[in-house]
């Protein structure tokens, strides 16, 4: 790998630290001034806000969680829903946030089965801790690592899931191989993510303000595919659960006054293209 990579990669990597610990102490000020009602999804991770994040879980599905847990959800979809846990099962959160994913998988797999949940950032790591603690669940535990690197041991899960994380990291070809790694033979990749259906503009590719915003750094789906197959899963499965319009991104605060950004995402619908939330799932063969 090129010094040039290398930098790239670190560079990518402290876009999205940073970002999401700034989303985190956000988080964690609005919970010391405000412990009331549900609040609304908008804590600055994945942008637009109120275009990928809202809407996303059920309110009874969420009302016994810490209301912090479900303000510093900043993902794309519903992993927990969609991955069919059973009780028993191990599952694995790669970038877990404020571990409301974590929390949800721990209730379906019950008191004999296990949540892990995995971020790099501190800031986020302490809110999941103490919204585990506000709940009182003892089948979970956060771990600090970063998901090219899984700091669990080989065939030790039986489910990996997460919600719009994988887009954020540079190296996704690693983090797929590690979640084979770390899934047990028969296990389940199953996650929420933002694809891109046709090719993105370069232009957005460049931005590192759309890097951490879940955009930029989407995969086409064909290459996701791929990736998949590569890393040694089969039965890979994309299923669209959301659609964003090219005029919805144009406008959003992530593109701030971005002429540029404004006209790539109106060539991105010209040519047929579309950025999607999908539910993304493979297995590792027994």
């Amino acid at each position: 790998m090129t010094e040039s990579t290398n930098e790239g990669q670190d560079k990518v990597r402290e876009a999205v630290r940073q970002r999401y610990a700034a989303a985190a102490t956000r988080v964690a000020h609005e919970r010391a001034t405000a412990e009331s009602a549900l609040p609304v999804l908008d804590a600055g991770g994945c942008c637009p806000t109120s275009v990928v994040t809202s809407n996303l879980y059920a309110r009874d599905e969420v009302a016994d969680l810490p209301s912090a847990a479900v303000l510093a959800s900043l993902g794309c979809g519903n992993p927990t829903a969609l991955a069919e846990l059973r009780p028993g099962e191990t599952v694995l959160d790669l970038g877990s946030g404020g571990g409301i994913d974590v929390l949800l998988s721990a209730k379906r797999v019950g008191p004999g089965g296990f949540a892990y949940g995995l971020d790099m950032t501190d800031e986020m790591l302490a809110l999941a801790e103490r919204n585990r603690q506000a709940q009182g669940v003892t089948n979970v535990r956060f771990l600090k690592g970063e998901i090219e690197h899984i700091p669990l041991p080989e065939a030790s899960v039986d489910v990996v899931i997460s919600n719009c994380v994988i887009n954020l990291s540079s190296e996704k070809a690693q983090v797929l191989r590690e979640a084979f790694r770390v899934l047990k033979p028969g296990g389940r990749f199953a996650v929420s993510d933002v694809v891109v259906q046709g090719e993105l503009p370069a232009e957005l590719r460049q931005s590192m303000e759309l890097w951490a915003g879940c955009i930029a750094g989407a995969l086409e789906e064909r290459s996701y595919r791929q990736l998949l197959a590569d890393a040694g899963f089969v039965d890979i499965g994309l299923q669209v659960t959301r659609v964003y319009e090219a005029q919805d991104l144009a406008a959003s605060e992530c593109c701030g006054d971005s002429l540029a950004s404004v006209s790539s995402f109106a060539e991105l619908a010209a040519h047929g293209g579309r950025l999607v939330s999908a539910f993304v799932r493979a297995t590792k063969p027994r």
